[in-house]
């Protein structure tokens, strides 16, 4: 079996998913050409050798829909000869965009392909496709499904977290990622949006508030409580009858931003070395996929990881950092109790509720974020871990090369 190299990793700034952000001017095909005609030119990338495209994308239609991989392809004008493929595993779909590559590499049935994911939320929202699990109230009540918002005030109300520990951990987020922004430690993986002149649209994470303080997160209202009182707390409680009531905590503040960006992983095999001289950044030790009750829901990134590091056959002490989306603060609070871990190794640089969360795009961001801390702190391994909707949780460790 092949083993599976990173050669490098490229993603947008993340614009604020709004008709007033930044990025809603700019298509999600542009998003998706500007990573790829950056990729031609910084990774001596041999464009007529890809194998295939996988892009992950949560709500694939309007200007996202069609196969937006391949539209971004043709737009983009790469040779018509690389197939292309849009996929859906909510919000670790940028992150199994790149575990499917690596599968494919190890398989022996490809030596060089793009992985990562866009969305665009300003111009397509969330929740546009509709769906079962959505809008079917049959279906809805049968399997106690809520939305996510409170599956996570569910978690913070079984965990304990207070209204002041989540404020505390999304200060902590805008703090580190501004304090990385200002340092210019997200710069080796950024390209920046231009406009068809040249001029930047956006060149930095767009939502980042340094002066953010716990003050203005606490007067935030709650953001799921309406939600509760219309019967999800009741269903939910159905499913988790210790719980008397559920306390709604999750405000704008402590829970991932809506955004714009993209992200794109370039993985191959040692041919990419050996034939095109490709330099590698990192390999991928192993990758796991697990699913749990769909109404808690965001608990998957800890049997995740477990799985992960099982495969990989290391212990939680080889992992030297840790990226866990911060979809809410309640599931990075969970992961880190349930994992033992000391706050100092997990998101170092802040996360989704200081930058945003452009759903599809999300799970490879956080690999190039990782792979580029790594390489600046001079350290070995990382581990990159989602939540994700119905139960689902994702996770994949690199290593160095």
């Amino acid at each position: 079996m092949s083993e599976v190299y990173i050669y490098d990793a490229v993603r947008t700034p993340r614009g604020k998913g709004k008709t007033t952000g930044s990025l809603y001017e700019v298509r999600p095909i542009d998003l998706i050409a500007t990573l790829l005609r950056a990729l031609e030119t910084r990774s001596s990338l041999p464009s007529d050798q890809v194998e295939d495209f996988l892009l992950g994308c949560v709500t694939p239609i309007g200007d996202q829909g069609y196969n937006v991989a391949k539209a971004g392809l043709l737009h983009a004008e790469w040779p018509h000869s690389i197939p292309a493929l849009t996929l859906n595993r909510y919000c670790a779909s940028g992150l199994e965009t790149v575990n499917l590559a690596a599968a494919k590499i190890i398989a022996g049935q490809a030596d060089l392909i793009l992985a990562g994911g866009i969305e665009s939320m300003s111009r397509v929202p969330m929740g546009s496709d509709g769906g079962a699990l959505l809008f079917d109230p049959e279906v809805i009540n049968k399997v106690a499904y809520v939305p996510q918002g409170i599956s996570a005030d569910l978690i913070a109300t079984i965990e304990g977290f207070s209204r002041e520990e989540l404020d505390a951990f999304a200060l902590s987020s805008h703090q580190k990622a501004a304090q990385a922004r200002e340092q210019g430690y997200f710069q080796p993986s950024m390209i920046p949006v231009l406009d068809p002149n040249g001029l930047v649209i956006l060149d930095h994470d767009e939502s980042i508030r340094p002066a953010t303080d716990l003050e203005q997160l606490g007067k935030l209202r709650p953001a799921f409580k309406r939600l509760g009182q219309d019967g999800f707390d009741a269903l939910a409680i159905s499913k988790y009858p210790e719980v008397l009531n559920i306390h709604h905590n999750h405000t704008a503040g402590n829970s991932s931003g809506i955004v714009d960006g993209a992200s794109l992983i370039v993985l191959g095999s040692d041919r990419c070395q050996k034939e095109w001289g490709m330099k590698p950044r990192a390999r991928i030790l192993s990758s796991a996929v697990v699913s749990l009750d769909p109404t808690i829901m965001l608990t998957g990134p800890y049997p995740a990881s477990q799985k992960a590091l099982q495969k990989a056959g290391l212990q939680k002490e080889d992992i030297d950092l840790w990226e866990v989306n911060e979809a809410f603060a309640s599931v990075v609070l969970k992961f880190m109790r349930d994992m033992d871990l000391h706050p100092e190794h997990v998101n170092v640089n802040g996360g989704a509720i200081s930058m945003g969360h452009p759903l599809g795009a999300t799970g490879a961001i956080l690999v190039g974020t990782l792979l580029d801390e790594l390489e600046r702190r001079g350290l070995q391994r990382g581990l990159v871990t989602l939540c994700v909707g119905g139960g689902m949780g994702v996770a994949t460790i690199i290593e160095r090369v």
